[in-house]
């Protein structure tokens, strides 16, 4: 009987196609690869395209992390309309004229949905009431109230306008609706908007370019694309690092922490409040977990401890 070669822990960015839903892009990176735990980092709507990061492995410990770097989209909205989807998928709610626009226009209602902003969440989302997902509800004709959520925006740029259609790139943090901030945009023009496209650029480190495009993930071999499957660090790219000895990194592992010379403590340390989260590696180099390192005394506390599965070198994302 032929053994399945193992997969290895880590990361594929996958440059996802409208259509499919985010869980059906993780089933079938488990199929094709045949491995049991596999998950995604931030969803992508249906219709939404690009980069979609799946964790495999030891790495599925690392989503939150991942799922907390900032990400950028190239939207393409059209002015004039608005719907009960915020896109063009959906039922469209009212048609306005599109007054006549520069770019210098959009600059000042751009800043207004700048930096720190407050976003009610739409109805046709992922996001729970009740036990059931919002869009589910939408879908049945039910609304419920949703509160105003804090999300960043780093920036908004407008890359080119076309009569009513205008494209913008959004780069922005955890949790951002792109389709309501085009939404919101719109209001704020008089016209209302609705997103065309979307499309995802990044996440963190990974880039649609580096992506593997569709093709490849359904059709390619399963040994090209576990060579594709970037370490599980890449998911925590531009944190600080601590390397342990092989007896720190030992102790680490068993959830024991240390003092700020390498020491095993006798007993499990707490964090101060401005503990700082690290990746820990072993003497190797492997990523062996998430710590927290107090700001005070240098105290290392374990957080999330990975089993390393030794992978060999691979090429991060840059």
């Amino acid at each position: 009987m032929t053994r399945r070669p193992s997969v290895p822990s880590g990361v594929l960015a996958v440059d996802k196609p409208a259509g499919p839903t985010s869980y059906e892009v993780v089933a079938l990176v488990r199929r094709r690869l045949g491995a049991r735990r596999v998950g995604h980092a931030g969803t992508l709507d249906p219709a939404a395209t690009g980069v979609l990061p799946i964790l495999i492995g030891e790495a599925t410990k690392l989503m939150g992390y991942l799922a907390d770097h900032d990400k950028e989209y190239r939207a393409v909205v059209r002015l004039g309309v608005s719907t009960d989807t915020q896109d063009l998928s959906g039922r469209v709610l009212t048609e306005r004229p599109v007054p006549s626009l520069a770019s210098g226009d959009m600059e000042p209602v751009f800043a207004r949905f700048t930096g720190r902003i407050r976003q009610t969440p739409p109805m046709y989302s992922a996001l729970h009431h009740e036990g059931r997902r919002l869009y589910e509800l939408a879908r049945e004709g039910v609304e419920v109230p949703r509160e105003p959520r804090e999300v960043v925006v780093h920036s908004i740029e407008l890359e080119s306008v076309d009569g009513p259609r205008v494209t913008l790139r959004v780069v922005c943090g955890k949790g951002t609706y792109v389709r309501t901030l085009a939404a919101d945009i719109g209001e704020a023009l008089g016209c209302g908007a609705a997103v065309e496209t979307l499309a995802r650029l990044r996440v963190g480190p990974f880039t649609v370019a580096q992506a593997v495009p569709w093709p490849d993930l359904e059709r390619g071999s399963a040994e090209a694309l576990r060579e594709r499957i970037a370490a599980p660090d890449t998911a925590l790219a531009g944190w600080r690092a601590v390397q342990l000895d092989a007896r720190a990194a030992e102790a680490f592992r068993h959830g024991r922490g240390l003092d700020g010379r390498g020491h095993v403590l006798p007993s499990p340390a707490q964090p101060g409040r401005d503990a700082a989260l690290v990746r820990v590696h072993g003497p190797d180099g492997v990523l062996i977990g998430v710590g927290a390192v107090d700001g005070q005394d240098g105290r290392l506390r374990p957080v999330r401890i990975l089993h390393a599965d030794h992978p060999r070198a691979r090429v991060l994302p840059a």
